[in-house]
């Protein structure tokens, strides 16, 4: 085995060893970031709304897939007095598979 198939190997089963959130559970998980660090997230997450409509957002234990659906919502919050600060918020809301009731 060629350290390349080692390397590949062990991507292969550190994703296997991932922790999958799944529908019924909640999560959540907080990071503290460079600005230029969450402008790429948030680049990432604007190209995947922009072209399909599914996304997987992965951390070092877990791996989170999301199908969604419209509208997305889009708060931008400021507070200007003493310590300034600029809050935005979306809320991207998840697609369902269930069919609406028959009419006779």
């Amino acid at each position: 085995m060629t350290e390349t198939d080692t390397d590949a190997n062990t991507e292969d089963e550190t994703e296997n060893d991932l922790t999958i959130i799944r529908e019924g559970r909640d999560f959540e998980q907080e990071y503290r970031l460079s600005a230029a660090e969450a402008g790429r997230f948030l680049v990432e997450i604007g190209e995947k709304l922009q072209q399909r409509d599914e996304l997987t957002i992965t951390g070092d234990e877990w791996k989170l897939p999301f199908t969604f659906g419209e509208p997305v919502e889009l708060e931008v919050e400021f507070e200007g007095y003493d310590e300034q600060e600029l809050e935005i918020e979306i809320e991207i809301p998840g697609t369902t598979d269930e069919t609406a009731p028959s009419v006779e």
